[in-house]
């Protein structure tokens, strides 16, 4: 049931000829449904867990998991965007008694960063989920090669590195006593007993480390992110790096830097967060680095603020806001709780990933108070007022959604006709050459204007490559995967009957070693 994709170039094909797009419970998985009626019982597949992206060091073991579900079930393939998926490389496990896909890759080296992605796939439809693989050079085969080549030594042979993945090997070692080490290691030929302790502490921690969450926003001023690990040695040393230096954290206070520990769940947060904060956070236990996650604060802003809202009991309130550019996630608080999807709220993104909605539902008066809305370091805040039901006749009983409109801040003569204008332009971009590309601008105008985009004059309104979207006078266009092609100026025309307005801006697509120098540039004194 697992296959591998050769090529970049290759990728699944439709058995039918209709596509219809459809929703994902999961952010970031498309899904594309091949048949107009799906035969009863049968299911398009879908992930109930999605790849995470990794940044890691050279010569660790990158692994990307995936759970996907579908009837009848799916077949899973991996793609990467630069480069083959080759079996002397890469390693495709699945695990059938949690159900987890795993593709694994044994002493990952910089070529293999890249964009990857995860299809699953059935006769009725498949889904497409991508992650991105980041790999810190560290120098230390530069730096053993330079070593060998004084003293004329080899400390691992090339015949042993290439048991270095053999899973017999190290199997053998975490179940055997340590006496009998040293015969194992003469079975296998290995002779350099300080890298194979090495590399032993290393598989055993691999093997207790699983449910890695990556680092998230969780209110206006404090981050997180949490792994699950049993430590053999109850005395383990755990440390935390950001771009590579020490930092302190503690155990029992609230201070700038925390841990939380329950059980085998460890917590690590960032509270009175600015900008300063961003980086490359790892995890080292016992001298051995075990985490990484990458902590970016995107520049983005509200548009559209959510506003009071005022409703009777048993009603469902709606809480809606526009941010300056697409954002897969945003936090909603309530009386400074994290709130999640669920029987009371419901948390809805729109195709563009720029209107964000929560909804209360079955408002009672418990439920009244301050409402917030946070997007990096920029937040907003409104009340839910819950009046009571005053009529005997509906009391006690659930009432339709009271729904209010989303509207962009008034300005002058707002409800008279105005030519058209732009209250946000378009903004010069630079962007890697494969990755995804967003542009918006905000256009305000009575009657509301009719929008085009241009590149280099020439209309894109029709073209399929570029995704764009008008919601509420927030324009928007996606390029899925920027090429050399996708390069020069972009133009956006308002035109109403009163008028006509444009803005450009110049999109610079960078190559590929310019992308992977700002991955790395990103990570501060790593390099």
């Amino acid at each position: 049931m697992f296959k591998i994709r050769k090529s970049k170039d290759e990728e699944p094909t439709a058995p039918g000829q209709g596509k219809i797009k459809k929703r994902s419970r999961v952010p970031g998985v498309m899904i594309t449904q091949y048949v107009e009626h799906l035969p009863g019982g049968m299911t398009t597949p879908d992930f109930n867990r999605k790849p995470i992206a990794l940044t890691i060091q050279e010569g660790k073991l990158a692994i990307f998991r995936a759970i996907v579900v579908g009837k009848p079930a799916p077949t899973v393939r991996w793609l990467r965007n630069d480069g083959e998926i080759d079996e002397e490389r890469y390693k495709t496990v699945y695990d059938a008694s949690s159900g987890e896909h795993q593709l694994q890759m044994p002493d990952v080296s910089v070529d293999q960063a890249d964009t990857y992605k995860c299809y699953a796939e059935n006769e009725y439809g498949k889904a497409v989920v991508t992650a991105t693989l980041n790999v810190i050079e560290v120098g230390y085969k530069k730096n053993r090669a330079m070593q060998e080549s004084r003293t004329g030594t080899q400390s691992v042979p090339k015949e042993v590195e290439k048991r270095e993945i053999d899973d017999r090997f190290w199997e053998l070692l975490m179940s055997i006593d340590k006496k009998d080490y040293e015969s194992v290691c003469a079975e296998y030929g290995v002779t350099d007993f300080r890298w194979m302790l090495k590399k032993l502490n290393e598989k055993k921690l691999e093997r207790e480390i699983c449910n890695l969450k990556p680092i998230e926003l969780k209110s206006i001023d404090s981050a997180e992110f949490e792994l699950e690990m049993s430590l053999r040695d109850p005395m383990s040393k755990i440390f935390l790096y950001k771009d590579g230096v020490m930092i302190p954290f503690d155990c029992d206070t609230e201070v700038k830097h925390g841990l939380k520990q329950v059980g085998r769940k460890f917590v690590f947060s960032i509270n009175g967060l600015n900008a300063e904060d961003a980086g490359l956070y790892q995890v080292e236990v016992d001298g051995v680095k075990i985490f990484s996650t990458d902590f970016k604060l995107p520049p983005i802003d509200f548009l559209v603020k959510i506003q009071d809202v005022t409703a009777e009991e048993r009603e469902d309130a709606v809480f809606d806001c526009v941010l300056s550019q697409p954002l897969k996630k945003i936090t909603w608080m309530g009386k400074n709780i994290t709130l999640e999807q669920g029987d009371k709220y419901d948390i809805l993104v729109s195709e563009d990933m720029l209107i964000h909605t929560l909804v209360v539902k079955d408002c009672m008066p418990l439920d009244k108070g301050i409402y917030a809305a946070v997007a990096g370091l920029k937040s907003c805040s409104a009340w839910l007022i819950v009046e009571a039901d005053n009529d005997p006749n509906s009391r006690g009983k659930k009432k339709t959604r009271k729904t209010f409109s989303l509207t962009l801040p008034a300005s002058k003569g707002c409800s008279f006709e105005t030519p058209p204008s732009f209250s946000v332009p378009l903004k010069l971009r630079n962007s890697p050459e494969s990755y995804e590309c967003y542009m918006s601008c905000a256009v305000t105008g009575n009657p509301r204007p009719h929008v085009t985009w241009y590149r280099n004059n020439i209309s894109l309104n029709t073209n399929t490559n570029y995704y764009i979207t008008n919601t509420c006078g927030v324009c928007s266009m996606v390029i899925l995967k920027v090429g050399a092609k996708d390069s020069g100026e972009y133009t956006v025309v308002a035109e109403n009957p009163l008028g006509r307005v444009e803005c450009s801006t110049k999109l610079v697509v960078k190559g590929k070693n310019a992308a992977v120098r700002s991955i790395f540039s990103s990570s501060g004194s790593l390099l």
